[in-house]
């Protein structure tokens, strides 16, 4: 009891300390998530003006490799650490992060309080809790109204089935030009991550066990419908996060985009404005359901401000009106599910011609199941993806690469 009351007191304390004095905390991130955090400056400024926010911000990619080397080195480390639900893992699998269920986070209380998922993408395979959930991303399928009402394609149809998305992909071809797909990749990105079994990740199941393999029907189907597109000529063959990504979407040249809900943010934002009523969107084909995307604050264990750190992301995550914010920012999906019932959720979005989407994505999260984490996804899902390349562009067999997909795999995970 007295240990207890001389914990309180020093925590009372320091409290204290950090209101009296002028705190400058450090917040890295990625676009568009700096955006989310500029939009609440204000409303943080007003609750903690002696609190400054020092926003570092870098391109994804090199955000991600600044963190890295970060916790690697101790040096160079923020307050606040962003991280893309790509590198959660990863992270989650060193020891530089806190973990949030310990004092004085005590973050166990808060995890009822989100999207289920999100909760078991930000723990560990030792159950540590290392980093708040802010926003998600439910699996979305894009298209361009106008360029499937050219080729007199019922967006429903490409909905139905795999078979029925690469065939009306072939009339999207013929009568527009249009391509169907930026990459064939995309095929098996979404394949390979819905309808997914409870205890299945994506490339491992709950006891470690690897489920890349010849024998494996998930995987065989999504190669295999992905050399489809691509014999087909049905796939740009473009990069994700390209100038001519970019490029694909403001000229209409692809006609369909699987993604997050937040890519509507981007694309209204910065990607493409000047298309403005040419998008709707619908669910993942063969009712399909799939997190994609989604961002996280963690605090590194060498932080300097960590109660403040702390602070700060309670702020962005637990408070109703910061995510929403975010969410009217820049399409951050709130990870919150008091968020999810606001009032904006029911209102039509313009930039996709008034439909009402948001009902639709909450829908989609509220269906999509958690998937188990393991700490070699990151290394399985490149080999896959370099096999996968090798299919579509060598002419591999399918069984092949994904023979030695699963051998690869399991010798970097030994």
């Amino acid at each position: 009891m007295k240990k207890s009351l001389t914990l309180v007191l020093a925590s009372a304390l320091l409290l204290g300390s950090a209101q009296a004095q002028n705190v400058t905390l450090t917040v890295a991130a990625f676009p568009s998530l700096d955006s989310a955090i500029k939009a609440i400056l204000p409303a943080w400024n007003k609750l903690h003006p002696n609190v400054t926010i020092k926003l570092q911000a870098q391109e994804y990619a090199d955000h991600h490799n600044a963190m890295t080397t970060a916790l690697a080195t101790g040096q160079g480390l923020p307050d606040v650490m962003a991280i893309e639900i790509g590198f959660v893992s990863k992270f989650a699998e060193g020891q530089g992060l806190e973990n949030l269920d310990n004092a004085p986070y005590n973050a166990g209380q808060y995890k009822k309080l989100f999207t289920p998922f999100t909760i078991g993408q930000a723990t560990s395979s030792d159950k540590r809790f290392i980093a708040m959930p802010t926003d998600i991303g439910p699996g979305t399928f894009f298209y361009r109204k106008d360029v499937l009402d050219k080729a007199g394609v019922n967006p429903l149809t490409l909905q139905t089935s795999w078979e029925s998305f690469i065939e009306g992909g072939k009339k999207i071809k013929a009568k527009t030009g249009a391509y169907l797909i930026n990459t064939a990749a995309s095929i098996n990105n979404v394949i390979i991550r819905t309808n997914l079994k409870p205890g299945e990740g994506i490339y491992f199941d709950s006891k470690n066990n690897l489920l890349v393999g010849p024998d494996n029907a998930r995987f065989v189907r999504a190669f295999t419908l992905s050399k489809q597109v691509r014999d087909a000529g049905l796939d740009a063959k473009i990069g994700e996060w390209s100038n001519e990504w970019y490029d694909a979407f403001k000229k209409g040249t692809v006609a369909t985009q699987f993604s997050g809900a937040w890519l509507q943010g981007a694309l209204q934002n910065w990607m493409a404005p000047d298309t403005k009523g040419l998008w709707r969107v619908q669910n993942l084909p063969e009712k399909g359901f799939a997190s994609w995307g989604g961002s996280f604050y963690a605090i590194p264990s060498k932080a300097v401000n960590k109660q403040w750190a702390w602070e700060f992301i309670k702020f962005m995550t637990l408070e109703q009106s910061s995510q929403i914010t975010a969410f009217k920012d820049n399409g951050a999906f709130p990870a919150l599910l008091a968020a999810q019932k606001d009032k904006a959720f029911s209102e039509a979005v313009p930039f996709l011609g008034g439909q009402q989407a948001r009902v639709l994505w909450r829908d989609a999260a509220a269906k999509t199941q958690p998937i188990d984490v393991n700490k070699y996804d990151s290394v399985a899902e490149q080999i896959v993806q370099t096999e996968l390349t090798n299919v579509l562009e060598q002419g591999k067999d399918i069984k092949q690469a994904l023979s030695d997909a699963r051998a690869q795999i399991a010798r970097r995970a030994r």
